[in-house]
């Protein structure tokens, strides 16, 4: 590819409709990747045979190890070889893979501070987390990125969606306003590259996304950019949009495509997804596993909904399961739930209020309108008047799962919420998930991660941004205060900050399906701005 001069480049942010920051980083990364337009195979695709066996057999022991490795040849000759050697006696598959695959090195797992002051372990902790604009390595399952970016740390050796908006929210009162600006520039460099935020920046995270943050990180940036920041990233925005609305226009009732969802009474919502029905390439084994368990049920439908409870980020929750507690009953694609349409409900706040101020009042108008029909529906069908509370919906069934969760803020977080439906949610937070160390995820104890007794940091934030808006300042700052206590005590005890933690006291969290990893990027966040709103 030749190079491109500088005017080139305006030139084609101005075709494009880009700003010229972003047509240089584009026009950097398709320099180093002959055709953006290429598909972009994964693992299991680049090694079929060779991929399942290692997964199957737990070669590297967890099964991200090999999605991330990086082969000492191109993948042909790796199959050649194995082919060949496999075939001999004495063929040991975790000598050929160690000869074969070389591993990157892990991030901050072993990071501990020198001090006590948990302000300073934040910021310094930053520069660690950070990861310089990607350099494309052949063969790679990472995508690479045209700016630097912040990972959660441990095993989360890459940008995570939605992660990274409660990160950012940290970094803002780090006064790293720089690094925020700069991971809104990769997210939206995803949307044009591929059309939506990958789950993170690997090629196995492609077929999904995760809970739809971008609109609220461009939110953040404009509260120090103004507002042209909203214009700028307008079709980023609208693509965004088109991702999770793809289909809704010619969806009839009872009806869904991909993410949407058209219920019985026309309305319009939305679930979570994953274009994929293949076992998770970086959770192989767990996820055949799974599905043997589930011997009533196709594997593909199992794996399908795996996957798309994975976009949830709630990977894995009670309010997926059929019977509440089973994994193989998961039926995440079943569900309408009350985060992701109120996020989404966020968006389209978001695309009117960018469209007027780029002088697009009939646009403005008709995403206006959008928001308001996604409202009432939302109240029609997520609303529980018997429990005084939001919850999910079984959208075939037009009922609602009955399952607590720390899901039921999102629409307080959101303004969709009436002030009588905020005290409500309120009294049940109060009754179900208050717990001594902050908010559980759920009222429910089965084991996996995102159940009780584990908290969570995104979700405390939701739940005290909710509750403040709506003057329940109280309760807000008594979450606050017991999260904040949390985090301090397993810090004095470890010098770490971790993922999660078990709320029902001062510990870290357990459950799930790898150990527990610290860093932690969206812990360090809500936990740096926390401590400067409630510095007592």
């Amino acid at each position: 590819m030749r190079a491109i001069s500088l005017t080139g480049k305006r030139r084609l942010a101005c075709a494009r409709g880009l700003p010229l920051w972003l047509a240089v980083g584009a026009v950097a990364m398709a320099a180093a990747r002959a055709d953006v337009g290429a598909p972009v195979l994964t693992p299991a695709e680049l090694y079929p045979g060779l991929f399942e066996q290692v997964q199957t057999q737990q070669v590297l022991g967890d099964g991200v190890s090999f999605v991330q490795a990086l082969p000492r040849s191109s993948p042909a000759a790796v199959l050649a070889a194995w082919r060949k050697e496999s075939a001999q006696p004495g063929f040991s598959l975790k000598a050929f893979v160690a000869a074969q695959f070389r591993f990157p090195g892990g991030g901050a797992t072993d990071y501990r501070s020198n001090h006590a002051d948990i302000v300073q372990h934040i910021d310094r902790l930053w520069p660690v987390l950070t990861r310089p604009a990607d350099a494309p390595v052949p063969y790679s399952s990472l995508l690479p990125l045209p700016f630097p970016y912040v990972v959660p740390g441990g095993r989360f050796q890459e940008i995570y969606y939605w992660d990274s908006y409660f990160t950012m929210l940290g970094l803002e009162q780090s006064g790293r306003h720089d690094l925020v600006r700069d991971m809104v520039k990769d997210f939206a460099y995803l949307i044009d590259r591929y059309g939506h935020v990958p789950n993170g920046n690997r090629s196995y995270y492609l077929s999904r996304s995760q809970p739809p943050f971008f609109s609220a990180m461009v939110r953040l940036l404009a509260r120090r950019d103004g507002d042209a920041a909203l214009v700028t990233y307008l079709p980023q925005l609208e693509r965004e949009y088109a991702f999770w609305m793809d289909g809704a226009a010619t969806l009839a009732r009872g009806q869904a495509h991909r993410r949407v969802l058209r219920l019985a009474d026309g309305a319009l919502l939305n679930r979570y997804w994953d274009d994929r029905d293949t076992p998770r390439e970086e959770s192989w084994r767990n996820d055949v596993a799974t599905a043997r368990e589930a011997a009533n049920r196709p594997a593909a439908v199992v794996y399908r909904n795996l996957r798309a409870a994975a976009e949830s980020g709630w990977d894995f929750s009670s309010r997926w399961l059929a019977d509440g507690r089973t994994l193989a009953t998961i039926r995440t694609v079943e569900i309408a739930p009350v985060d992701l349409n109120s996020l989404l409900y966020g968006l389209e706040q978001t695309l009117a209020r960018a469209y007027r101020l780029a002088g697009r009042d009939a646009d403005a108008t008709r995403a206006g309108a959008r928001a308001w029909a996604r409202r009432a529906a939302m109240h029609r069908h997520l609303w529980d008047a018997k429990r005084r509370t939001w919850g999910d919906l079984l959208w075939r069934k037009g009922e609602l799962t009955g399952i607590a969760s720390a899901a039921m803020l999102y629409p307080l977080f959101c303004g969709i919420a009436t002030p009588e439906q905020a005290q409500g949610v309120a009294d049940a937070v109060r009754a179900q998930l208050l717990a001594p160390g902050g908010i559980a995820t759920t009222a429910t104890v089965t084991g996996q991660q995102w159940d009780a007794p584990n908290g969570w940091a995104p979700l405390q934030w939701i739940a005290i941004e909710g509750l403040g808006n709506y003057g329940f300042a109280t309760l807000a700052a008594d979450i606050a205060h017991r999260w904040i206590h949390e985090n301090l005590e397993v810090y004095r005890a470890t010098g770490k900050l971790v993922e999660k933690y078990d709320v029902s006291g001062d510990a870290a969290g357990g459950g799930g399906e790898y150990p527990l990893q610290d860093g932690f990027g969206w812990t360090n966040g809500v936990l740096r701005r926390l401590l400067a709103i409630y510095p007592r």
